[in-house]
């Protein structure tokens, strides 16, 4: 099944679901990312994850020959087009040089965090690919489209990372009374009627993140794919003490730490660090796991293409009960 829309490139013509896998830190890798595309959905990985830096041309060579492989041993059914994320915030030392790889292989599609730059766009245009800036309030989103950012990512309330507190009506709503661009909508969605709420509100795709991480090809370890499997919306907890930026994580993994998930003390914005692919306090912090408030719709580990394969059933069921629901 096909989508077209009118605000969306021609390169997204070739998804099964309007779907968006959200990179994710730590678990988006290679496996994953192959096992999105191949499954009909957009899948993409932080350039950070790759460590050290030179490991991310090695990574976007083996995307690209697995997808080009997948493209011509199904040639009615090519993979969907991928997606590296890349951190704009001043202390990412990296990035230019991450650009550049970038550049080399020509990636598709460009996601932008935590800053947006005209030269960066600018760059990403001139090779051919497009931009999308992820948000939390109708300001950024604004500023994001004026310095040439092709789409918009509203991340709203319930998202996983870090994360904003606005309704997702009132985001989508608001964004779209001036924007007819690519919307992309990530709060809480890990359900095939959720992507179809998001279209319902006004969005062109959604954005899943924290619900691939139970799956086999996500790089996490087991107990962290069991706290999503296990968890539900009360047990997400969100402060801003392990990055500096408000997101939503694992209580259990926060008292594993030995803190109290009701009384963590408040971050500082100052010390946010991404020079080493980390925030600040990486170390510290490496087993706080982040999750979105969405995962009470998993229901156990599974591979990549059984996961998309449910969600294009719940989806269609989806659209077949609200028609119903409408005639």
């Amino acid at each position: 099944m096909k989508f077209r829309y009118m605000s969306l490139p021609p390169l997204f013509d070739r998804l099964r679901l309007p779907l968006i896998g959200a990179p994710m830190f730590i678990v988006s890798g290679p496996a994953l990312v192959i096992a999105q595309c191949k499954a009909g959905i957009v899948g993409s990985f932080p350039a950070l994850n790759a460590r050290p830096e030179s490991l991310l041309d090695e990574w976007l060579h083996e995307i690209t020959e697995a997808l080009g492989a997948h493209d011509r041993d199904h040639p009615g059914r090519s993979a969907a087009p991928f997606a590296v994320n890349q951190i704009v915030h001043r202390s990412n030392a990296r990035l230019e040089a991450d650009l550049a790889t970038c550049e080399k292989w020509r990636v598709p599609i460009t996601i932008t965090s935590l800053g947006a730059r005209v030269e960066l766009n600018q760059a990403v245009h001139a090779w051919g690919g497009i931009t999308l800036h992820d948000i939390i309030n109708d300001m950024f989103a604004r500023k994001a489209v004026e310095k040439g950012a092709d789409g918009i990512i509203a991340v709203a309330a319930g998202a996983g990372g870090h994360a904003g507190t606005t309704s997702p009506f009132a985001l989508v709503q608001e964004i779209r009374q001036w924007f007819d661009g690519p919307l992309i909508l990530s709060g809480a969605i890990a359900h095939g009627r959720a992507i179809l709420a998001a279209q319902a509100m006004g969005a062109d795709l959604a954005y899943m993140g924290s619900a691939f991480i139970a799956t086999a090809e996500a790089n996490a370890e087991h107990d962290y794919k069991m706290g999503i499997v296990e968890g539900r919306a009360a047990d997400i907890v969100y402060s801003d003490l392990f990055t500096g930026v408000h997101g939503n994580y694992l209580r259990a993994s926060i008292a594993a730490a030995g803190l109290d998930p009701d009384n963590l003390p408040q971050g500082d914005l100052a010390t946010m660090n991404f020079g080493s692919g980390e925030g600040s306090k990486a170390k510290a912090w490496k087993n706080i796991w982040g999750s979105g408030q969405g995962i009470g719709a998993v229901g156990g580990v599974e591979d990549v293409a059984g996961f998309v394969d449910r969600l294009e059933a719940e989806y269609r069921a989806a659209k077949d009960e609200l028609a119903a629901k409408a005639a």
